[in-house]
């Protein structure tokens, strides 16, 4: 696992208080990690303020697993 995917990871069980084993990369933020909209807001925040990217309205809407933040994160960080 990726360096970003470790603290895509750690964000995720700090914020959910999930157990991380059940964050992986096809893990569903709403349907398998029980988060809901304010989460996932919160999500969103926190993987701009650790990565540095800025994650528009429209893209945060398709950031629905693990491996899809991990993904966009690793594609726009500077």
């Amino acid at each position: 696992m990726s360096d970003t995917a470790e603290r895509v990871k750690k964000i995720v069980v700090e914020h959910l208080g999930v157990e991380q084993e059940k964050v992986t990369e096809n893990a569903s933020f709403i349907d398998d990690l029980g988060a809901d909209s304010l989460d996932t807001v919160e999500l969103v925040m926190a993987f701009e303020e650790e990565f540095g990217v800025e994650i528009p309205d429209d893209a945060a809407e398709t950031i629905l697993t693990v491996g899809d933040a991990v993904k966009f994160i690793e594609k726009n960080q500077a």
